[in-house]
């Protein structure tokens, strides 16, 4: 339960008035599977969409990868910060793979190839920065994801299942 009396008092801030007039408040975003539910990513994986920053081409998101299997080459354009939350994953590119509690953290135009070969998958939550370009197996460009990509994903799943679109996530 919420004790307002452990609320401190903090000193003046200098900047108060801009911050009222021009700031916008942080958000909170329900994570349970009404508010934002699994969406199929490809034939092995799925995606829980939770939060679209347009303003910073931004989105985060968290990447199941079901009983095993691997998601397409890609590039990233822009940072990529990952926590894991369950199971093990890696690139086939690096010689480390991730277990619950590891951080990842991605610079703008790295390339590789996401897989799982734990039998029973991996989750890990992303914050994506900028736009990723993924490949198919001949190494030709197939798609771009990028806010609006990922918006388009959230929103089309959720309009042709009758499930309401949760506005709390645009950022």
């Amino acid at each position: 339960m919420r004790d307002a009396s452990k609320i401190v008092k903090l000193p003046a801030e200098p900047h108060a008035e801009a911050i009222r007039r021009y700031a916008k408040e942080g958000a909170y975003i329900a994570g349970d599977d009404k508010s934002s539910p699994w969406i199929p990513f490809g034939d092995v994986a799925a995606i829980k969409h939770l939060c679209f920053d347009v303003r910073n081409n931004a989105a985060a998101n968290i990447l199941w990868v079901k009983s095993g299997g691997r998601i397409g080459t890609h590039k990233h354009r822009g940072f990529v910060s990952a926590i894991t939350l369950e199971g093990s994953w890696g690139y086939y590119e690096y010689d480390w793979i991730a277990r619950p509690g590891d951080f990842i953290y991605e610079l703008p135009g790295t390339a590789h190839t996401l897989y799982s070969d734990d039998p029973n998958g991996m989750k890990a939550l992303f914050w994506l920065s900028g736009a990723i370009e993924f490949f198919d197996d001949n190494g030709e460009h197939d798609f771009t994801a990028d806010v609006f990509w990922f918006i388009e994903h959230y929103t089309r799943y959720c309009e042709a299942n009758g499930i309401p679109v949760n506005n709390d996530m645009f950022i």
